[in-house]
Order: C-alpha cells, then structure tokens, then sequence
C-alpha cells in the first residue's frame, strides 16, 4: 500500500516536471508581454524612451475619432468574413470529397495538405507573380477584361485577391479536421436513411452535419481567429494598398508601431482587436453549442 501511494507521488512529481517549463514559458511569453501590452496602452510610450506618461484612456479615444482605424476595422471584418464563408465552404467540400474516395485517398490528401506546409510569405511571393505575370498574360490572350492587369492593382478585386491566396493555404487543416469528425459518423446512419428513401442532401442535412457541429465549431473559431489577426498575405502581396483597400487592423498596428513610433497607439489597438476576436469567438461558441447530434 505504501509503494503504491509513492508511485503515485513520483507519478504526479513526472506529470509536474513535464508541464511546468510550458507553463513558464506561457507565462512569460504571452502572460505576461499582454499585461504590459495593456500597461503600455494607457500610456504614450514611443517604444525607444525609458520614460512615459500615463494618459488614461487618451489612446483610445483617439482611435475612436481617427476614420484610417475605422477604414482598418471595417476591411478586417469584411476580410475575416469572406475567409470564413470560404474556407468552411471549400474545406467541407473537400473533406466530403476525400473521405468518399477509394483509391489514391493517402495521396491526393498529401497533394492538398502542401501549401498547410509552406509559409505565408513564401505563398504571397509566388501568388504575387502570378497575379502579375501570368493572370494578366491569360487574360490578354483570352480578351477577359478582369485579367487584363493584375488583381492586386485595383481597389476594386485587391482585397478578394488577398483573400483567395489564404484560402487556398489555410483549408488544409479544416478539411483534416472536417474528415476526422466525418470517420466518426456511425455507417449504420447512413445506410438506415437509404433504406428509408432518404437522398443524399436529406442524409447530409439530418446526419452529417449534427455529427459535424462540434468540428464546424473549432474551424470557425481558428478561422475567425486567422482573419481577425491576418497580415502576412495582406501586407506581402499588397503592403495594404491600393489606397488603403487591403488595410486590415495587423497592417495598421504594425505602421503605428514601426513606421509611425506611437506604440502606445499600436498597442491600444491590439487590445481592442483582442477584445473583438474574443467576442466574436464567445458569440460563435454560444450559437453553434446547441444542435448537436447530441443535443
């Protein structure tokens, strides 16, 4: 009795020796650079001096009567919706795709999963070329007018240009994850629906999707998150132009901070990012909770 109780000690002392790095690092890293991260927010540091002032909420209101954060907010939002409509949209179908296949599954799954691979950066340098070389080359030869000049020029087509190339590098883990919920759907469903006379939008209705809720729920949460806090796409392919019709909110923290030396700025901004990617998860979570399979 006495050795067992050690072995559980020693078992806990392993569990705690293997967990408390993490969580120093967590807390040092993250905890602790987002306290400050607040602290500086009410304060006019320029992010080089060693002295500052608090100001109180000056910040804060600054950027509320300031239309180029206003013009970021509202170009991130809409940024954020059209990378969630099309990656849940395109990595469902995916997924549906992949998992009915019976040959070459494990390497038509490696083909696509190759941009999850790749950087951001890398990504935008290549699509950039495209946009620039070879669109504009099909175009003239096929006298398609949208193709005639490079999608990153216009105000007009930059922003959804932008969009398509994360799109394309960020559905590879949705649809990973989208498979791994569909392999847990019971084959006795689907098979009792068929003899039901149930068609296949019946079936995919009334059994795929309420097993799919909780994994729908996860890509729409990372996915919020990804377009909330983009801006390697956006600031590699067009810097946040054409005038301005690329600005997401990281594009404005990152000038705020490195080119215009207000990181007391920069870092109010970042809190009220936080504060909106926070709600809009919480939000999401509350609605997508209900209408489970077992619910």
């Amino acid at each position: 009795m006495k050795g067992s109780k050690q072995k559980k000690l020693s078992g806990r002392w392993t569990y705690f020796a293997f967990t408390i790095i993490p969580v120093v690092l967590y807390t040092f890293f993250y905890v602790v650079s987002v306290i400050n991260g607040v602290r500086y927010s009410f304060t006019n540091w320029d992010g080089m001096s060693k002295d500052y002032d608090f100001v109180g909420f000056k910040n804060y209101l600054l950027l509320f009567k300031n239309p180029y954060f206003w013009n970021s907010l509202k170009t991130t939002l809409l940024y954020s919706i059209m990378l969630v409509v099309g990656v849940i949209i395109t990595s469902l179908i995916l997924a549906v795709s992949l998992n009915s296949l019976k040959w070459f599954k494990t390497f038509i799954k490696s083909i696509y999963f190759v941009p999850a691979m790749i950087g951001g950066i890398t990504i935008s340098l290549i699509w950039d070329q495209i946009y620039y070389r070879v669109l504009p080359v099909i175009g003239q030869k096929l006298g398609i007018e949208l193709f005639s000049q490079s999608l990153l020029m216009t105000g007009k087509t930059a922003l959804s240009a932008v969009v398509f190339v994360q799109i394309w590098q960020a559905v590879a883990m949705p649809t990973v994850i989208f498979i791994a919920g569909l392999q847990q759907i019971p084959d006795e469903q689907y098979e009792s629906a068929r003899m039901d006379g149930a068609t296949a939008f019946q079936r995919f209705r009334y059994i795929t999707m309420p097993y799919l809720l909780p994994t729908v729920t996860v890509n729409l949460v990372l996915t919020i998150k990804q377009g909330f806090t983009s801006f390697d796409f956006p600031y590699a392919l067009t810097g946040g132009g054409p005038a301005r019709a690329t600005e997401v909110i990281g594009i404005t923290i990152y000038n705020d901070a490195f080119k215009n030396m207000r990181f007391s700025v920069a870092n109010a901004e970042a809190c009220i990012l936080f504060v909106i990617v926070a709600l809009f998860s919480l939000t999401q979570l509350k609605l997508t909770s209900k209408g489970g399979v077992n619910e």
